[in-house]
């Protein structure tokens, strides 16, 4: 899409935080591309031309700014545009781009030709789908090298160059540096240590309400919310079909629009994935921009419950969410709770965690299907009634089966039918599903009781029709309502 370079250079001149991650400025007195955050001085109009993506700019033979690290900027939503194919193959790409990728395996995951989506993707961004790969992998690195300790030779592996030599050669004719130059004369870290890795956000970031929302509903030794910060266990597959098993910790670093994420070294071989998760489970793409304009009428008509900054709070595990939701269909929220840690004692990993709280991981929805006959038993042994048993088996084979997209920006219009077709999933449970698992940002839960307690006095009837009202955020302001 083209941008409007000379709105694009009004906002450069704000600095104003929520542009972030909109667009690139490549200054080609200096040959930088940088975030419209960037302290560095003004750069001449004549100078600036404005990109949508890191990877416009780079095949346009611009390098990324050392001072505000493009790497750190927040992405595009997937309300952002209607070019979802796009959107959802590069989201992919950012979380895969550790692994090798064979483009005509990938487009057929996606329901599409090879040829297809290089045409979609190219028309989306102005750079074909390897481009983008490649570019997503030299930030990465960079951002590893400048922010932690590890070799480089595990970096480059790491961030899906075939070796170290190969590393070294793109980056220097990117970037115009060698790896090592990042470095400072660092040393590497010791076993079992962990890494930050710093991850950007949008202002204004409402995080004590997303942090209580996610404190309601932890799982008891996966998850802790704890002095401000939010800790779990995580589960997940290296590039080699292996699991690798640790921790994270997530926490907001003050007088910055930034997190800091820690990650626990077992699981370094799966950092670009830890990182994609993380940006959906915190909604660190989020534009509150668009969503404040979106609900002013909301925010009008419910001053007390509308709160700027509010994010919409996703998941780091779908089907780990999914067994959390259906458990707390018709208990309390503290009691689903309970019996989701049953679930994760009796069949998840123990894991040896430096964080009180944090005892196992969430058995995989291949786990529960690979119990056959014997999962509703066994899960039955835990408290959980049969209907709600049926339901967290048919949800795990359809999960592990690949019969329900649950990623990040599947279609809604797709995903929320197949919910309901299954077994005790009726149209509160698919909309919430969809709305954390997915990030569906127009989900909407019309009969849920926490809605219509802080609508009292509205029909079943008007709260549906007010809600039109509050399209395409319809997630948005149900959180809204939820936290009033």
């Amino acid at each position: 899409m083209a941008l409007d370079q000379d709105a694009c250079y009004e906002a450069l001149k704000s600095k104003d935080g929520r542009f972030d991650g909109q667009f690139f400025v490549g200054v080609s007195s200096t040959g930088i591309y940088c975030r419209p955050i960037c302290h560095a001085k003004l750069p001449k109009r004549q100078n600036c031309t404005f990109f949508e993506s890191p990877a416009q700019a780079e095949a346009a033979g611009y390098r990324p700014c050392l001072q505000c690290r493009p790497e750190l900027a927040p992405g595009m939503a997937p309300v952002d545009s209607e070019r979802t194919l796009a959107k959802k193959a590069a989201r992919l790409l950012r979380e895969e781009c550790g692994s090798s990728i064979d483009f005509g395996a990938f487009a057929g995951r996606l329901g599409y030709t090879d040829r297809h989506l290089r045409r979609a993707f190219t028309d989306e961004f102005g750079v074909s789908p390897n481009q983008y790969l490649q570019t997503c992998r030299l930030l990465l690195a960079k951002q590893l090298l400048t922010t932690t300790d590890l070799r480089v030779s595990h970096i480059a592996e790491m961030a899906g160059f075939g070796s170290t030599r190969q590393f070294n050669e793109i980056f220097k004719k990117h970037y115009n540096l060698t790896p090592s130059s990042l470095r400072h004369g660092r040393h590497a870290p010791k076993d079992g240590e962990s890494i930050d890795v710093e991850l950007d956000y949008r202002p204004p970031f409402a995080w004590d309400r997303l942090l209580d929302f996610l404190e309601m509903r932890a799982i008891p030794g996966v998850e802790v919310v704890r002095d401000g910060a939010y800790f779990r266990s995580a589960r997940l597959p290296d590039s080699h079909g292996e699991m690798a098993r640790g921790w994270i910790s997530v926490m907001p670093q003050e007088g910055r629009n930034r997190v800091i994420v820690r990650v626990s070294s077992s699981l370094l071989g799966v950092v670009p994935q830890v990182i994609a998760r993380v940006r959906h489970q915190f909604d660190l793409d989020c534009n509150p921009v668009a969503i404040d304009e979106g609900l002013q009428g909301f925010a009008e008509q419910f001053p007390d419950a509308y709160l700027a900054g509010t994010r919409l709070p996703g998941c780091f595990d779908a089907f780990e969410m999914c067994v959390r939701a259906v458990l707390g269909q018709q208990i309390s929220v503290k009691g689903a709770s309970t019996l989701a840690g049953r679930v994760a004692e009796r069949f998840g990993t123990p894991l040896d965690a430096p964080i009180e709280g944090i005892k196992h991981t969430f058995p995989s929805a291949q786990e529960i299907a690979d119990l056959g006959d014997k999962a509703q038993d066994e899960l039955g042994s835990l408290g959980i009634v049969g209907a709600r048993t049926r339901t967290i088996c048919s949800l795990a084979q359809a999960i592990s089966g690949g019969s329900i997209d649950l990623t990040y920006g599947a279609d809604p219009s797709v995903t929320i039918p197949a919910l309901v077709e299954l077994p005790g999933i009726g149209p509160w449970t698919a909309h919430y599903i969809s709305m954390r698992a997915t990030g569906n940002p127009d989900a909407f839960p019309a009969t849920d009781l926490g809605v219509k307690k802080a609508l009292e006095g509205f029909s079943q009837k008007e709260i549906e029709n007010i809600a039109e009202g509050w399209r395409p955020w319809r997630s948005y302001a149900t959180i809204n309502l939820w936290s009033h």
